[in-house]
């Protein structure tokens, strides 16, 4: 199918008129599971598996169709409340994911999610959920969607000190959406990222380096609004350990992963909302930066475990590593 789609084995991208086919193909043909995602509603998904019920609201457009009450429902079930953009005139958005050994790739047709408004965010009811928000977490997907809504945001995080993350997504992003980046860049209080996508933003901005380490620090120094909150890069890279780097501190920190046997590993699709779902939540929880990490770290190795970007049910409760106890062990 990889071939037939012009796909890559492991890889992200927006489909295109010639991937439009994929969609019933998988169903219809080769036995697809159906199963909620969205990069940033996997994340919002994951943050609220690990905080009290009602803590997350995930804001986002749908389309008026049976896709969009299954997300709903999903949503329901997982405690997380949604409060959508309706589409009449285009459907939920979709994403196809080949699986090939441990590596996936993911075809995603925005769809209705690219016809997200900043009116709604600013609308009287949900701009009051805004405000009463603490913490703000935004997918890099939706830099190709509204970059008002995200600024918005960013805004509001800064001018009344509070927290904003943003998610990398995917490798074309920081390449080809590198102005919309750049815009939001100085409201970041934590960027989070794999090495593929660490490696494309150097690209985009025109840096030599393709060391993980060296386009943390980069990113790291980048002008900030907020100067009350030092910047925190937080790259993952798969199975090797995760690197941070802080603003201001030449120290470049090394987390190791919680490691599992390959035959337990179903699907690595949604491992890095995952991650960024068990982050966000130690963030919200004022848990410190080695925790966080560690929680990260925690619920993507929960979320490989099940087909798809999926959380087990019964809830597990985490319970922090012996490194995070012992914090001078998780540094290299």
């Amino acid at each position: 199918m990889l071939e037939k789609y012009g796909l890559k084995a492991n890889d992200a991208i927006l489909a295109e008129e010639k991937h439009m086919g994929l969609y019933e193909d998988l169903l219809q043909n080769r036995n697809a599971n159906l199963i909620a995602g969205g990069a940033a509603q996997n994340t919002a998904r994951g943050v609220q598996y690990i905080l009290p019920p009602s803590s997350v609201v995930y804001i986002g457009c749908v389309g008026q169709d049976k896709y969009a009450e299954i997300l709903e429902e999903r949503n329901t079930a997982a405690g997380l409340r949604a409060e959508y953009l309706k589409s009449s005139t285009h459907p939920t958005g979709r994403c196809g994911v080949i699986i090939t050994g441990q590596d996936r790739s993911m075809c995603t047709d925005l769809a209705a999610a690219n016809e997200y408004k900043i009116d709604h965010l600013k609308s009287p009811e949900i701009w009051k959920l805004v405000q009463q928000a603490q913490v703000y977490f935004v997918g890099g997907y939706h830099l190709t969607v509204c970059v008002p809504a995200i600024l918005a945001l960013a805004e509001e995080a800064a001018a009344n000190d509070k927290t904003f993350v943003l998610s990398l997504s995917a490798p074309f992003i920081p390449l080809f959406f590198k102005d919309q980046l750049a815009q939001t860049s100085k409201y970041w209080d934590y960027v989070i990222g794999n090495e593929t996508e660490a490696r494309s933003w150097a690209e985009g901005q025109g840096h030599e380096t393709r060391d993980v380490k060296e386009i943390a620090k980069l990113m790291a120094e980048l002008p900030k609004e907020n100067t009350k909150r030092k910047r925190t890069v937080v790259i993952t890279q798969g199975t090797e350990g995760t690197v941070v780097v802080q603003q201001g501190q030449s120290e470049v920190r090394e987390f190791g992963i919680k490691e599992i046997g390959k035959s337990e590993i179903c699907d690595t699709n949604g491992a890095g909302d995952a991650f960024a779902g068990g982050f966000v939540a130690g963030i919200v929880e004022g848990k410190s930066l080695e925790e966080s990490i560690d929680m990260g770290h925690w619920l993507a190795s929960l979320s490989i475990r099940e087909l798809g970007p999926q959380y087990p049910f019964p809830k597990q409760t985490y319970q922090p590593t012996s490194k995070v106890q012992h914090p001078g062990a998780t540094f290299s």
